[in-house]
């Protein structure tokens, strides 16, 4: 836990790490980055896009890097794209550069939360919750590997949510600033 003093969201589409990670970062005064709107900014691009023309492994590389040089700066809240964790490196550096928090949430909260919008092309053409669990099943163990804190946003509202992971980082660096 010494120097980790970023916080990175993981979790799958629609678990909330936008919303949260937008609340948290007001409750801690850190600046709030969002790996895809920044794969945006650089791009000029939407998502969509990026995946029309690019194909996911385009958009996998270029999260990749944002992710690299984003989780290198210092006192921030980081939310990263629900396949983030698809890539050893990335894992790597989330887990050894900040204290990283899993969003779970079930499947049919993803589909309601996620599902309303055009915006998530590995949901383009399929059958929401069909394709959300065959996600989850491939990412939740990459999710869980690398977590330091895993909560359920199922039900919860994104200030609860947040507030309890703020307390719970406080607490983690406490009890580090207190070893020998």
């Amino acid at each position: 836990m010494i120097g980790k003093h970023n916080i990175f969201l993981v979790g799958p589409m629609g678990s909330g790490k936008t919303a949260v990670g937008k609340y948290l970062a007001r409750v801690l005064d850190y600046p709030f980055l969002d790996s895809d709107h920044e794969i945006e900014r650089r791009t000029g691009a939407d998502i969509p896009l990026i995946f029309e023309r690019e194909g996911e492994a385009g958009f996998r590389q270029r999260e990749r890097e944002a992710i690299a040089e984003l989780s290198a700066r210092q006192r921030i809240v980081l939310a990263t794209g629900g396949g983030a964790v698809l890539d050893p490196d990335t894992r790597r550096e989330l887990g050894t550069r900040g204290w990283v928090v899993y969003l779970e949430t079930s499947v049919a909260q993803q589909a309601e939360r996620a599902g309303r919008t055009r915006h998530r092309p590995l949901l383009h053409g399929a059958d929401p919750a069909q394709r959300l669990g065959e996600l989850l099943r491939v990412r939740e163990p990459l999710y869980r590997e690398i977590a330091d804190l895993t909560i359920s946003t199922n039900q919860r509202r994104v200030p609860a949510v947040a507030e309890f992971i703020a307390q719970q980082y406080h607490e983690s660096l406490a009890a580090v600033a207190c070893r020998p």
